[in-house]
């Protein structure tokens, strides 16, 4: 099954850069997109150093589910701690969305939920996105919406705090 998915990934331990570059090069021939490194706050309220995140986009012949392990490897790889709920980490990589066949997949699965439950409302993803594809949709419970409305709708000040480097990872 060929699928096509938006990753997103953040780092704010140890050589941020390098860890992102990791996602980009295990992607290999199947990238077809990452954006410049956004720098961010942190979400979440939990008191830590800004994060550097990227949106990829990518083909595969991988299930939604081999997705979230194909991310769940390179965080292990990157040494990933989960001991604070959106606390610190060397590398987070989600899984936002999922198309199969030119279709959003929409599941309710307790281990892998697509779209990501809170994209919509991530500036921090959802900016990064906008970048690489300005005509990116997202499906929500309120049907399919265009990401540029999505990012319009949120706060202007977490928008404002989504800053792009310029730099690929």
């Amino acid at each position: 099954m060929t699928t096509r998915v938006v990753l997103s990934a953040g780092s704010n331990i140890g050589d941020s850069r390098a860890h992102l570059r990791t996602v980009v090069d295990a992607l290999g021939d199947d990238l077809r997109a990452v954006s410049d490194v956004h720098v961010t706050p942190p979400w979440g309220g939990v008191e830590q150093d800004d994060f550097a995140n990227i949106t990829l986009i990518a083909d595969g012949d991988r299930t939604p589910r081999e997705w979230l392990e194909f991310c769940w490897e390179l965080e292990r790889a990157a040494d990933r701690v989960r001991e604070i709920r959106w606390g610190p980490r060397t590398l987070d990589v989600d899984v936002v969305s999922v198309e199969a066949d030119g279709e959003p997949v929409v599941s309710d699965d307790e281990a892998l939920t697509l779209p990501h439950p809170r994209a919509r409302d991530r500036a921090f993803v959802l900016v990064p996105w906008l970048q690489i594809d300005s005509d990116a949709q997202l499906w929500t419970p309120d049907g399919v919406r265009p990401v540029a409305d999505l990012v319009a709708a949120l706060d202007p000040a977490e928008v404002a705090g989504v800053h792009s480097t310029g730099e690929q990872p």
